[in-house]
């Protein structure tokens, strides 16, 4: 008869287990692929946004891959060099420096799923410009 409810009882923590195991990885699917909540830290946005205010985001059109349209509000990280010489600049390809990009497994997952690295900025601007090929559709 104890091994019976023993038997159940450990039946019973697997299942546990599982469940939050599942929800764990639901939320975090959720979270990186569908929304995320996120803060204003900045004042560039005023009065559309105040520095504070608190926004979920949606992630959806970039895992579907919406193209993106003049007007559209967007967030990206911010570049690891905030400035650049006249020497280091090439009018050619005029793109951010990422240097600090995080190299193993966990430090990728705190800083890109549940972002919450001390290293992460990110920058909330309006879209005014495209290439000129997108401004054609």
């Amino acid at each position: 008869m104890e091994e019976l409810e023993e038997k159940n009882n450990l039946k019973e923590v697997i299942e546990w287990i599982l469940c939050i195991v599942i929800a764990v990885a639901l939320a975090l699917l959720v979270r990186y692929y569908i929304f995320t909540p996120t803060e204003v830290k900045q004042k560039s946005m005023e009065p559309t946004f105040i520095q504070g205010d608190r926004l979920i985001l949606d992630r959806l059109s970039i895992t579907m891959k919406k193209e993106l349209k003049r007007g559209d509000i967007i967030t990206f990280d911010a570049p690891s060099k905030k400035e650049i010489n006249a020497l280091e600049f090439d009018n050619n390809n005029p793109v951010a420096v990422y240097e600090n990009e995080p190299t193993n497994l966990f430090s990728k997952f705190t800083y890109y799923v549940l972002e919450i690295s001390k290293d992460k900025q990110s920058y909330i601007k309006r879209i005014i410009g495209l290439p000129r090929r997108a401004c054609f559709n």
